[in-house]
């Protein structure tokens, strides 16, 4: 039955036994709602005086006071829940994300909806508002609800938690390489263009030089010419410098009143003057002059020396590989260090499934480290001779993380992350273990045959009918063929 007479529900649409189908029924979004749902609440607001005069003389009232009802209302918390696991399933943009949705109607019953929509569910802007909105703490709750779905489907057994296995990887950063000449040259034209944006006069810009130094740098290293390059690279050092020393005697003149437009030029000025002065053996290098967070990290990898971005630590349980933790780390921390950050994170994530972490299967970068956790069991290849057999066995699938790292990365947006600043890099992390699980998910739907929440108690129906109407043939036949037998 449907309440509108021109529409068909989603739910006569679609395939029913589809698993992103089943699994609409069985994530517990009623919990996310109600723990996403305070962040978005109207606060009240204490107002302001105003001064005022009437017969009587002069009043004092309080404006703005109170919780205010104005505004757009805010779109279903599902709705934009439902968003955010889709995007990192299925590795897409926010822009392809919106407009896959509108034509997918298994997505739209997914996301909560009844009916066929085939407008955008919202601006792809907002899912990066509603995003940063719900912070690290909201996304681990998507998190989290990924766990317990698997644990109520028992697509995972809750003894599977007691043993897990942490790595760590590199989460990089959408930047360009970080080649001396072109920071050196964005620096020059971040600060002039921020400069004119507050009404500052610049004698020289150098704007016609600073690009054919650009482009004989380039040529100077792809000729694997290293004199003529640090005289070129040299050249650029000065000419920012120049550039800089005169924003900065002039900046008391800027005609810009916007405290926010003087507070990026300083920001610019600070991060210009780092670049201009640091050297190629410096440790707090500056590798992108809109991401001053980005680090270089070496990982030891023969086909890639360097990555710039921030670690990041992975943890799956050790039989099925179901993600039960993802942080990130800025500073480039030794990896041991970051162990019991990582257990509290999975022991939060797992509070409900009433089993924490025993055993944690590590490789040797997390040697040293067992007196700093002595809650669990640290099992690595350097404690080989004093492991029981086991052990052994269980040291054994420790590269079971390794794949899981791969289709994070490959398949999950954790390749690149788009996102600004560390409160981005530790979004896009856990995000990224959200689809990832939700794909898990996907597969156990499948491999167990489950079918959608609400057909259950019509098949037990109809099975009690059919049993009914067997056994009542069997009386029939049963009874003596005589008139007024019945």
């Amino acid at each position: 039955m449907t309440d509108d007479f021109f529409r068909a529900r989603l739910d006569q649409m679609i395939d029913l036994r589809h698993p992103l189908a089943v699994l609409a029924g069985r994530i517990p979004w009623a919990q996310i709602e109600g723990a996403l749902a305070p962040t978005f609440a109207r606060m009240d607001r204490q107002g302001k005086a105003v001064c005022g005069g009437d017969l009587f003389g002069t009043t004092l009232e309080i404006a703005g006071a109170g919780v205010s009802t104005a505004g757009r209302p805010r779109l279903p918390i599902r709705l934009m829940a439902a968003l955010l696991y889709l995007k990192h399933a299925f590795n897409l943009s926010d822009e392809e994300l919106v407009v896959r949705w509108s034509e997918n109607v298994v997505w739209q019953y997914f996301s909560g909806q009844e009916y066929y929509t085939p407008r955008l569910p919202c601006d792809a802007t907002q899912i990066g508002r509603f995003r940063t909105a719900i912070g690290e703490a909201g996304v681990e709750e998507l998190l989290k609800a990924t766990l317990d779905t698997a644990i109520k489907t028992k697509a995972v057994r809750p003894t599977e938690f007691e043993r897990i296995i942490v790595d760590t990887t590199v989460q990089e950063k959408a930047i360009a390489h970080p080649v001396d000449s072109r920071l050196l040259e964005i620096a020059r034209a971040k600060v002039v263009q921020a400069a004119k944006r507050v009404g500052i006069s610049l004698k020289q810009t150098f704007v016609k030089e600073g690009k054919e130094l650009r482009r004989k740098a380039g040529g100077y290293a792809h000729a694997k010419q290293f004199r003529r390059l640090r005289r070129a690279v040299k050249r650029q050092r000065t000419i920012l410098g120049v550039v800089l020393r005169e924003v900065k005697r002039k900046l008391a003149t800027a005609s810009s009143e916007s405290p926010t437009t003087i507070a990026h030029l300083n920001t610019l000025l600070e991060r210009a003057e780092r670049i201009r002065t640091q050297q190629p053996k410096d440790k707090d290098k500056l590798y992108a002059l809109h991401a001053p967070e980005v680090e270089c990290i070496g990982k030891g990898k023969a086909r890639k020396l360097y990555e710039f971005g921030v670690k990041a630590s992975i943890a799956v349980t050790h039989r099925s590989g179901l993600m039960v933790g993802a942080r990130s780390f800025p500073g480039n921390p030794y990896d041991g260090h970051i162990l019991s950050a990582q257990l509290e994170q999975t022991r939060i994530l797992l509070g409900d499934a009433g089993k924490i972490p025993k055993q944690v299967v590590v490789d040797l970068g997390f040697r040293g480290v067992d007196h700093d956790n002595p809650e669990v069991q640290i099992i690595h290849r350097g404690k080989y001779k004093s492991l029981s057999k086991q052990q052994r066995r269980w040291l054994k699938r420790r590269q079971a993380v390794d794949p899981a790292i791969g289709h994070l990365k490959s398949d999950h947006r954790m390749d690149r992350c788009w996102l600004q600043g560390q409160l981005g890099d530790a979004l896009h992390t856990v995000l990224c273990a959200a689809g990832y699980n939700l794909r898990w998910l996907l597969r156990a739907m499948g491999r167990l045959g489950l079918r959608a929440t609400f057909l259950c108690p019509l098949l037990l129906t109809l099975w009690v009918q059919f049993l009914d109407q067997k056994l009542l043939r069997g009386c029939a036949k049963s009874l003596p063929a005589r008139s007024g037998a019945w």
